[in-house]
């Protein structure tokens, strides 16, 4: 196998390269201007400890797979075409409502506690660039009102006339019955020829999200294509620069539903948070293959500091309605919760509180951490950890950024000090013990709103920052055990190139699978078989399409589903793939209620308001070979520490003096070794502390667990 993966995050740009057996990790600074330009860097470094030429091995592997901030850095800045939006008349403001809840969507829990004050995000699409059309379909898919297709050419000039740049159709109930806005673009084709138009897009609503639902599908759909135009320009670019180095193969891009595709088969929304996402599915591999049980992963890179549940269970987290930036939209994702807590985060005095308060701003890349010496000038936690000694300022990234101290000291006392009163030292330590305090807290929310208790699960501390700052987390959430993966710092990498080819369709559905008020039981079995086998048409076409064999494809069943008529509903995963019998619905029913019992807790369940089936989704993959994780249980056989290659004064939270501290470096990573903290090991890769109090094992293929002694 011989692969290259990709994650091009906020702050830095990973490479994971599988070549044969040998597993070889790259990084550099991302280069926002250009992406093409980081990449360049990062897969250089790893073509320099393979030996090889950058040419010779995009020439010679099987897969380049990229994950990237493509699009959320699009919508963080609104950088994106002007949109044109054609609508059933009588739904010109189903957008602009918001269902009333825009105020809201996608703030802090913080601020949401405060929504007075709130104010509604600036609309990707302003009311004037709305157009209402004259036809309508029923919610049994039955053409109401016939298109008026003189209406449709009308409202089409309208809106190229205002400047439009791409154009969005979403009418009502299409998902069930989409012939007008099919009809639609045939219309816009006919009118305006590529020629006259160029490469102006059109996007179908039912295309994009097929559940009910107006309001969500239209954003999601409004979203494609705010972002189309830069992800089509941004991938464009990467894989120009491919071909110009000798790849000549599709190139992948992964998806925030834990999959990938060809770029051709992919949307623009389908790439908002697929990095995170992609350390998620490394995550799950890795349980798995380690046998870990119930995993927390946790990804603290240089921008953010990103959590994902690993259910050993088999169940997974999705968030059906996800909230992307400040809006709701109906596309199937992993799940995945963010924090403003990354190396980056910017560090201000809190007034109210008279403390310090980190992120959600990051200083990024450019101009980045003020010890970057790039330009920056505001604290940040990379900063306070190189003032408390943690980094090695001559042997950071391996050497390729050299830090600057007095630079990091002199941001923390310019903007922090005075207002607390505290010297750069104290402030440092007040800095990460805050930020560790928060990734803690926000896992043990994360967890405890699910049901779960921390103990019961082993976290995984990765990106560039997770094992940096392990001990501090596990300190502040009770727990004494935490484990840095194997290729940690370049874990989303390397999970990119571990996801299957996949593609989810689904569909809504009112499938009632039992009726209280006739006490009867769902016999239609044809019309719910055909809706799956059409779900799993789409899958297959798009997967045959990207050359696919057909032998190897393979389909996951899913239903949301819910008593009477709660809003709440439960994915359920079922290994029928159709439904024959009343035996087989009674069987799906149990499924269902044993389910929701595990999740809201036994005898909460309520049959007798009646059980439905509200989407019906399809998962359509291809197993892809995967990167071979070693079992990482602690052995007894203990190995004695190397030679410490220095020793520096470090500062540690709870500690009134400084303490001498033993550096290590790659040689520590022998598996069976054992060092009592505090202790720091510096590899190329990433830099481990060790804080007094835990011990460092290192486990099979440059894993590591911390120990609490």
């Amino acid at each position: 196998m011989k692969r290259v993966s990709v994650d091009i995050g906020g702050t830095f740009t990973d490479c994971f390269v599988v070549w044969d057996n040998q597993y070889v990790e790259g990084k550099a600074l991302t280069t926002h201007h250009n992406l093409a330009l980081g990449f360049n860097e990062s897969l250089g470094d790893a073509c320099k400890q393979l030996g090889l030429e950058s040419s010779k091995l995009l020439s010679e592997v099987d897969s380049v797979r990229y994950s990237t901030t493509l699009g959320t850095n699009a919508l963080i800045e609104r950088k994106g075409p002007r949109i044109g939006v054609l609508v059933t008349s009588g739904f010109k403001s189903t957008i602009p409502l918001s269902r009333a809840r825009g105020y809201g969507e996608g703030l802090s829990e913080h601020e949401q506690m405060d929504i007075p004050n709130a104010s509604r995000p600036e609309p990707i699409v302003p009311i004037p660039m709305i157009r209402e059309v004259r036809e309508r379909v029923d919610y049994l898919g039955d053409v109401f009102w016939k298109l008026d297709e003189d209406d449709v050419r009308l409202r089409i000039r309208e809106l190229v006339d205002a400047g439009a740049e791409a154009l969005v159709v979403m009418f009502t109930n299409s998902v069930v019955n989409p012939v007008n806005e099919l009809r639609v673009r045939e219309i816009f084709l006919e009118e305006y020829p590529a020629h006259l138009l160029g490469a102006i897009p059109m996007l179908l609503s039912h295309q994009v999200a097929g559940r009910k639902g107006e309001y969500a599908r239209g954003t999601s759909t409004i979203m494609d294509a705010f972002l189309h135009q830069t992800m089509y320009h941004g991938l464009g670019t990467l894989e120009l620069n491919l071909r110009a180095q000798g790849y000549n193969k599709p190139m992948l891009v992964s998806h925030n539903s834990g999959g990938m595709a060809q770029l051709n088969s992919t949307d623009a929304l389908q790439t908002v948070h697929s990095g995170p996402v992609s350390g998620i599915a490394a995550s799950e591999h890795l349980a798995a293959a380690a046998e870990l049980g119930n995993v927390v992963a946790t990804d603290m890179g240089g921008t953010s500091f990103d959590i994902g549940i690993v259910d050993q269970g088999g169940v997974k987290h999705y968030d059906f309605n996800p909230v992307i930036d400040r809006w709701l939209v109906s596309v199937p994702m992993v799940h995945l919760v963010t924090l403003g807590a990354g190396g980056g985060s910017i560090a201000r005095y809190d007034r109210m509180f008279g403390s310090v308060e980190l992120g959600p701003q990051s200083a990024g890349s450019d101009p980045g951490p003020a010890c970057y010496d790039r330009g920056g000038l505001k604290p940040t936690v990379t900063d306070a950890d190189l003032v408390l000694g943690y980094l090695d300022p001559k042997n950071y990234a391996n050497g390729r950024i050299p830090l600057n101290p007095r630079r990091a000291k002199q941001a923390i006392e310019d903007h922090l000090c005075d207002d607390l009163d505290m010297d750069v030292v104290e402030t440092a330590k007040l800095i990460k013990r805050n930020v560790d305090a928060g990734m803690a807290n926000g896992i043990a929310t994360e967890l405890r709103t699910r049901g779960y208790e921390p103990k019961d699960f082993t976290i995984l501390a990765y990106g560039g920052n997770g094992p940096l700052h392990a001990c501090g987390i596990a300190n502040a959430l009770g727990v004494s055990k935490i484990l840095a993966p194997p290729f940690s710092s370049t874990f989303s990498a390397c999970g990119a190139g571990n996801v299957n080819q996949m593609h989810i369709h689904e569909m809504s559905t009112w499938t009632v699978l039992f009726n209280p008020a006739t006490k009867s039981f769902f016999n239609q079995y044809d019309s719910f078989n055909k809706s799956v086998e059409e779900l799993e048409r789409r899958g297959r076409e798009d997967l045959v399409r990207q050359g696919m064999p057909v032998d190897q494809i393979r389909y996951r069943l899913e239903l949301d589903m819910r008593y009477g008529n709660q809003r709440v509903q439960t994915a359920v995963v079922t290994e029928m793939g159709r439904l024959h019998s009343q035996r087989e619905v009674l069987a799906l029913m149990d499924q269902f209620h044993k389910s929701y019992g595990a999740r809201f807790g036994e005898g909460s369940q309520s049959p007798e308001t009646g059980v439905r089936i509200n989407t019906i989704r399809v998962c359509s993959y291809v197993e892809q070979p995967k990167v071979a994780f070693a079992k990482l249980k602690l052995s007894g056989k203990s190995v004695a520490p190397p030679e410490p290659v220095s020793k520096r004064p470090c500062h540690y939270v709870g500690q009134d003096q400084a303490i001498d501290t033993p550096i290590y470096d790659d040689k520590a990573l022998a598996e069976g070794t054992r060092i009592a903290g505090p202790a720091i090991v510096t590899t190329r890769a990433t830099t481990y502390l060790v804080e007094p109090g835990w011990t460092f094992h290192a486990a099979a293929q440059g894993g590591v667990w911390f120990i609490k002694e």
